[in-house]
């Protein structure tokens, strides 16, 4: 399957509010770098600022544009933990455990450092919420908030009860909540973008525009794409749901649409009514929603369903509806903005950080935790160049299940995958 190529941004709110529109020069002939990272998202950007920064020369190849994927186009939450954290801490003593924990909110550090260190723009905020839909939900988040207190992690969580929960948001949907301060959200294409800047200033150089076609292992491995070539010590695979170019890997991911709409500009009265506190949202189901206020008071609303396309009509019809139930109050407003984009969900739920082979390594499947995690696995695939190989072998030990003709019958797989969770979340 080819994946498209040479795309500007899809019409997000995002893209519409950029603060740079990046335009780096195509890779035309041949070239040479210590590493050579494949893919321009989160974890592309990530690996390439965190090798820029140790001294590395550092070749990034982008079929589109910096943040063209889900990097760019996300709920914008920055959510601690990592998905399938129970299969990757399985047979680790305690103290193993809580360093598996640990990681799950070490891309928030990452983050919030890069934004500071690099001035970076990104509307960043702190302040989220995992709201409870029925009664295990609480069971669910008062358990988490155990094992916070264990670990004596402080991110200023509180639990809140229904009467809190409506106080705090102005729904009576929710029947409890975990308030984290420590979670937060951001405009996450400025987040990219910024961060490709930071590592362009300090001497990595990036292509857009420039799919790769072929990948020649080898002492020194040669990447190329239809005008040129890298041949690098180390390459990175960091394509995620877009990746389709190593054999080895087609199958492993689950490329999944989910979609946001983006309000008009709400007054302050409704905005005080809502979400007066400026909080990031999510519930607990498969089939999530997740919603939260841009810098401008727009309220951008997230959620799955069976559709494959691109057209923002159909978006926003399908999400007004069930946004609605979450806050009827919004029955005139204007939704200006709809989009989706493609997740790259794992069967176990787990991360894939691996290798292809000596010096060849891949960073996908973040399942829906990207924002905090590919900044995690930045630093990971940057420590095991290095040749530091502790928490990459976290992940490493955990091998890919591969879904055979998955490149070829995704669509099949994603609506059969959707309504089995819609059942789970119905029980």
């Amino acid at each position: 399957m080819k994946a498209n190529v040479g795309q500007e941004h899809t019409s997000s709110y995002y893209a519409a509010t950029v603060n740079r529109v990046t335009n780096f020069d195509k890779l035309k002939g041949q070239k040479s770098a210590d590493v050579c990272v494949i893919g321009a998202g989160f974890t592309g950007i990530s690996t390439a600022l965190h090798l820029a920064e140790r001294g590395y020369s550092v070749h990034v190849l982008e079929a589109n544009k910096v943040g063209w994927g889900a990097s760019g186009r996300n709920g914008g939450q920055i959510i601690g933990g990592i998905s399938g954290e129970t299969r990757l801490s399985k047979g680790l003593s305690k103290d193993d455990e809580k360093r598996v924990f640990e990681m799950g909110w070490q891309g928030h550090k990452i983050i919030r450092d890069r934004v500071s260190k690099y001035n970076i723009k990104c509307d960043l905020k702190q302040g989220y919420v995992d709201v409870a839909i029925k009664p295990k939900h609480v069971r669910d988040l008062e358990n988490y908030a155990k094992v916070l207190d264990e670990y004596n992690f402080d991110f200023g969580q509180e639990l809140l009860n229904q009467d809190e929960v409506r106080q705090t948001l102005g729904t009576e949907k929710y029947i409890g909540g975990l308030k984290i301060n420590y979670n937060g959200h951001l405009h996450p294409l400025n987040l990219c973008v910024g961060e490709a800047d930071a590592a362009r200033a300090l001497g990595a150089v990036i292509s857009e525009k420039s799919p790769v076609i072929k990948i020649t292992h080898g002492v020194k491995p040669v990447v190329e794409t239809q005008h040129g070539s890298v041949e690098a010590d180390f390459v990175v695979l960091a394509g995620n749901a877009y990746h389709f170019i190593e054999p080895k890997l087609r199958g492993a991911v689950l490329p999944v649409k989910s979609f946001i709409i983006g309000s008009e500009p709400l007054s302050s009265e409704l905005v005080n009514k809502i979400n007066p506190q400026d909080l990031a949202v999510c519930d607990p189901n498969y089939i999530l929603e997740y919603f939260r206020l841009s810098a401008d008071k727009r309220l951008l609303f997230g959620r799955r369903f069976p559709y494959f396309g691109d057209n923002p009509e159909i978006i926003k019809n399908a999400l007004i509806p069930k946004m609605l139930k979450v806050y009827p109050e919004l029955k005139n407003t204007n939704f200006e903005f709809g989009w989706g984009g493609t997740i790259g969900v794992t069967v176990n739920r787990v991360p894939q950080l691996g290798r292809i082979s000596d010096n060849i390594f891949y960073s996908q499947g973040y399942s829906g935790h990207g924002v905090n995690v590919t900044h995690l696995a930045g630093q990971i695939m940057a420590d095991i160049v290095g040749g530091t190989a502790e928490r990459f072998d976290v992940f490493s030990k955990i091998k890919p299940i591969i879904f055979p003709g998955q490149h070829l019958f995704r669509n099949q797989l994603v609506s059969l995958g959707m309504l089995y969770y819609r059942l789970i979340d119905a029980l």
